[in-house]
């Protein structure tokens, strides 16, 4: 019997396919061992320069302290850096980010040979298909991830991954439903949809959308809770307003991208709305939708961002959200915004990061402080043996910490919420 080993860099969607394959692994008769694998898969990313560096060097680690064992790259560093990697790296298999389906006996045939494989890149992802990679077996605690679609066609200024993931592509809806239907069996409490751009599901398929989707999946008997990861305000339709109203189990969050809140700034950035009908739609969704909790991404010191861009962006951000994921523009060779002028220091960066958190820390305790003294309910994701307390999120992404002297992990919890069972950002 063989033993296997994942390790994932970057986002969920990364993690989502390595359970897959995890799962195509488990067919074949391996089993996991993460201290005497045979096999080392790596999935890698390349958002950023720093992925770049740190799939490099799990990599490396890996062929260090397991010897004999066959490791196994794929990934979006995998697709655009697979010649250094066979070259200067040497695992025995390097595949990108399609036909991941063939690592399984790409894996087998290695375990035979000892010897590295032929890669396995296909080297235009914008002609890439939605490959399906079966039903997975196994995702995170409570909550799984399930994963609708890949690709992006937005091509922001800044961002590599159109070039990495291919063009946006749908996966049939009867097989998301499929897999739906088995997490639910499976006892998984909430079901979060992922994907690279989840808002523009079923733009490639006939009579289909992403609210649409959202509908079919709320229907599903025994789904207890359903969570959206991420999706472009823009995208956000009536359809959907009127399911977040409707639908007891589609958790009241919505995470909205922003990246900026200056027209200068989103222009050159290539993001498609203005600073007015963003500001505009998310009026419109918390006026229908009350205690919807809507968080951001927001990103500072893009290349020309003056104080004023940045104060349009404080402004929104003061005026809209609840909770903030703040990050620095960092440099990504191969994007536009890479070659841009006007290039901002690391101590402007370092700074108006600093002042956007303080804000986010505001913006959370200002929105905790409207449940107070309310009944709310609690999936509970993990428990504190050594405090005694289980913890885990509310419905519209409260995360709340509640005494137990027992452990009520992957359990719905009713509790009146009080001030310092809300744990801070």
């Amino acid at each position: 019997m063989k033993k296997y080993k994942t390790l994932n860099i970057g986002c969920k969607v990364n993690a989502y396919e390595l359970n897959a394959i995890a799962s195509l692994l488990q067919q074949e008769g391996f089993v996991e061992d993460n201290e005497n694998p045979d096999v080392i898969i790596v999935n890698t990313c390349s958002v950023t320069v720093v992925a770049d560096r740190k799939s490099r060097q799990l990599i490396r680690r890996m062929q260090k302290n397991y010897p004999e064992a066959v490791v196994a790259v794929m990934g979006c560093y995998a697709q655009e850096h697979h010649q250094f990697i066979k070259k200067e790296i040497k695992p025995a298999i390097v595949i990108g980010t399609s036909r991941r389906r063939e690592i399984v006996g790409l894996i087998k045939k290695a375990l035979v040979d000892r010897k590295p494989q032929d890669s396995v890149i296909d080297n235009n992802p914008r002609n890439f298909t939605y490959e399906e990679l079966g039903i997975i077996s196994s995702s995170e605690n409570v909550r799984a991830y399930l994963k609708i679609q890949d690709g992006c066609d937005n091509f922001c200024t800044y961002c590599i991954i159109p070039y990495r993931r291919g063009k946006m592509r749908s996966r049939e809806t009867a097989n998301v439903i499929k897999e739906a239907e088995h997490l639910i069996a499976q006892g998984y409490q909430e079901i979060v949809l992922t994907g690279i751009h989840i808002g523009g599901y079923g733009q490639d398929l006939k009579n289909e959308s992403f609210s649409s989707l959202v509908e079919q999946l709320t229907a599903l008997p025994h789904l207890k809770r359903l969570r959206i990861s991420s999706i472009e305000g823009s995208e956000i339709d009536d359809h959907l307003i009127r399911l977040l109203n409707e639908k007891p189990n589609l958790a009241k969050h919505l995470h909205t991208p922003l990246q900026s809140g200056s027209n200068h700034i989103l222009k050159l950035m290539n993001r498609k709305y203005s600073r007015e009908a963003f500001i505009k739609r998310i009026k419109e969704i918390k006026a229908q939708v009350p205690d919807v909790m809507i968080s951001s991404d927001v990103m500072v010191g893009f290349p020309q961002e003056s104080e004023a861009d940045f104060l349009d962006t404080y402004k929104l951000c003061a005026e809209c959200f609840d909770l903030l994921h703040v990050f620095s523009y960092s440099i990504r060779p191969g994007t536009v915004a890479a070659t841009m002028e006007g290039q901002i220091t690391a101590a402007v960066k370092k700074e108006r990061s600093k002042r956007l958190i303080q804000l986010s820390k505001n913006l959370y305790a200002n929105y905790a402080k409207r449940f107070k003294d309310q009944t709310v309910s609690v999936l509970v994701e993990r428990y504190n043996i050594k405090e005694s307390y289980n913890i885990g999120h509310t419905s519209n992404y409260l995360e709340v910490k509640i005494p137990n002297k027992e452990s009520k992990v992957g359990q719905f919890i009713s509790v009146i919420l009080q001030k310092d069972m809300i744990v801070s950002n």
